[in-house]
C-alpha cells in the first residue's frame, strides 16, 4: 500500500526588504516553531576570521539593546519551550520551540537579538573565553574530534574544510570591529529566511516582520564558491592517553542539488546507517570488534562527502579497516540486494514521516529546501523519489563513493603509525 502524509501549504512571501518568510500554518497542534535562518555560516568567513559567524551566534544572547544577559534568560525560561541557536558550515539559526500561545513573546525575542544586538567589549571578552573553552571541549570529545580533522584534511583548501567554531588562533585574533563587520555583511533582510509551523497564521507574522525590517540595499551574500576538490590522504593524530582507536575513513560524495541526493541517503543506509546495515551486523555484531561503527553522508551546496565511524581496540584497527573497505568494494562491485534496498527505503520514509509530527522538524525542513533548492518538496514528492531509486542507481553511486583516488582515512589514538597508506586505500577498493 502507497504511504501518504497528510497534505499542507507552505505560504512563501518575499518582502521589499528582500526576506523570505515560509509559513506552514497546522491549526491542530498546540506549539509554534519559528526560526531566522541566515544564509551564511562558517563558509563564508575568511580564514584569518575562522569562527565570526559562531562568535556571533554566541554573542547576540549576551543582551540586546533593552535586554540584559539575565533578561533574555529569564523569557527563555518563562516560555516554557526551546528557545536555541546553531551555526552551520552554510547556514546559521536562530529559533524558538513553544506553545501557541507564546508566539508573540518568541517573535519579540528573536527580532531583538538579531536585530538590535549590543556587542559590549566586556560580553565579548567573555564570551571569547566561553568559546574557547568550547574548542577545548570537541579536542577532549575523541568521536567529535576525529571528523573534524577528517574534514579538514580532506578539504584542506576549501572554506568548508575549515573547523565551524574556528580555531584558539582565530577566536583569540577576533576583535569587535571584525564582529561588527561580519553582522553587518550576514544579519541583513535578504540574507535572512524567516520559517515558521504549527498554530501560526500569516498575519500575525507578515506585517510584523515588514515593520521590523524595512527596505535594506545589502543582497543576500553570494554562494558561488567553487566545489570543494579532495585532498586524498592518511592522517594520525596520536592522543596516548585513548584506550581506543577513533578512525574516519571517507570519500566524495554528492551535493545537495545533484539528483543523486537520494540514492546516496540509501547507499549509506545499506552501508553503516542503521543496526541492520552491513557494517553493524558484520563487525560489531558477527565479529564484536566495536561498539560503535556507522557511516553517514553531508551534502552541501556544491560537494559532500561520505565517511565512516568507528572506534575499536588498537589490536583491532586492521580487521576493521579490513572488513570496512570490503564491504564498500563489495557494494561498488556487485550492489545491494532487493530486501536491503527496500529495508532502507522503509527506513528512510519511516524516518521522514515520524519527523512530521515535530513542527520544530518541519520548520526546519521548509527553510532547508528554501535554502538548497528555492522550492518546497512535499512529503509525497519526496516519498515517489524515495520509491523510484533502483538497484541499478545504488550501484551507481557506490561507483562514484568508493572512489579508490579520494578514499582518505583518519586516525585519532594512541597510535605510532598508522599502519595503512593510500596506495594500500586504493587497492583495498579498486
Amino acid at each position: 500500500m502507497a504511504t501518504r502524509a497528510t497534505p499542507t501549504t507552505v505560504s512563501r512571501h518575499v518582502l521589499p526588504s528582500g526576506m523570505t518568510i515560509l509559513i506552514e500554518t497546522l491549526p491542530y497542534v498546540r506549539s509554534a516553531s519559528l526560526g531566522y535562518y541566515l544564509r551564511s555560516g562558517s563558509a563564508v568567513e575568511s580564514q584569518e576570521h575562522g569562527g565570526a559567524s559562531h562568535f556571533l551566534e554566541h554573542l547576540v544572547f549576551k543582551g540586546t539593546a533593552t535586554r540584559s544577559t539575565s533578561d533574555i534568560a529569564q523569557v527563555i525560561d518563562i516560555l516554557g519551550g526551546d528557545v536555541d541557536a546553531f551555526t552551520g558550515k552554510e547556514y546559521t539559526s536562530f529559533y524558538a520551540h513553544v506553545l501557541d500561545e507564546q508566539l508573540e513573546t518568541a517573535l519579540d525575542l528573536l527580532t531583538e537579538i538579531v536585530v538590535a544586538p549590543r556587542f559590549s567589549d566586556k560580553d565579548l571578552e567573555a564570551e571569547r573565553s566561553v568559546i574557547l573553552e568550547e574548542i577545548k571541549m570537541v579536542e577532549d570529545t575523541p568521536d567529535d574530534l576525529v571528523h573534524e580533522i577528517f574534514v579538514t584534511s580532506f578539504w584542506p583548501d576549501h572554506p568548508l574544510g575549515r573547523p565551524i567554531l574556528g580555531t584558539e588562533e582565530t577566536v583569540n585574533r577576533l576583535r569587535r570591529e571584525q564582529i561588527l563587520s561580519h553582522y553587518a555583511e550576514t544579519f541583513h533582510p535578504a540574507n535572512i529566511i524567516f520559517a515558521a509551523s504549527g498554530n501560526i497564521r500569516p498575519e500575525q507574522i507578515v506585517p510584523y516582520l515588514e515593520k521590523h525590517f524595512p527596505a535594506d540595499p545589502r543582497p543576500a551574500m553570494r554562494r558561488d564558491w567553487p566545489a570543494p576538490l579532495p585532498k586524498q590522504h592518511v592522517m594520525l593524530r596520536e592522543k596516548r592517553e585513548l584506550e581506543q582507536v577513533h578512525l574516519c575513513l571517507g570519500s566524495k560524495g554528492f551535493a545537495q542539488q545533484g539528483g543523486e541526493r537520494y540514492a546516496a541517503a540509501l547507499f549509506n543506509a545499506i552501508l553503516g546507517g542503521g543496526m541492520s546495515s552491513r557494517l553493524f551486523q558484520g563487525i560489531r555484531e558477527k565479529e564484536g570488534l566495536v561498539y560503535t561503527v556507522m557511516s553517514y553522508h553531508n551534502g552541501y551546496l556544491n560537494g559532500g562527502y561520505e565517511a565512516v565511524y568507528a572506534a575499536c581496540a588498537p589490536r583491532n584497527l586492521r580487521r576493521v579497516l579490513t572488513l570496512t573497505l570490503d564491504e564498500m568494494r563489495n557494494i561498488k562491485q556487485n550492489g545491494a540486494t532487493a530486501q536491503e534496498l527496500a529495508a532502507a527505503k522503509l527506513h528512510l520514509k519511516g524516518s521522514i514521516l515520524l519527523s512530521l509530527e515535530s513542527t520544530i522538524s518541519r520548520m526546519s525542513g521548509i527553510a532547508r529546501q528554501e535554502y538548497y533548492f528555492g522550492r518546497q518538496f512535499s512529503p509525497d514528492e519526496i516519498i515517489q523519489q524515495i520509491d523510484a531509486v533502483t538497484l541499478d542507481d545504488i550501484q551507481g553511486v557506490a561507483k562514484a563513493i568508493v572512489d579508490p583516488e579520494s578514499l582518505s582515512l583518519t586516525l585519532l589514538g594512541n597510535l605510532k603509525s598508522p599502519g595503512f597508506s593510500t596506495d594500500m586505500l586504493r587497492e583495498a577498493v579498486a
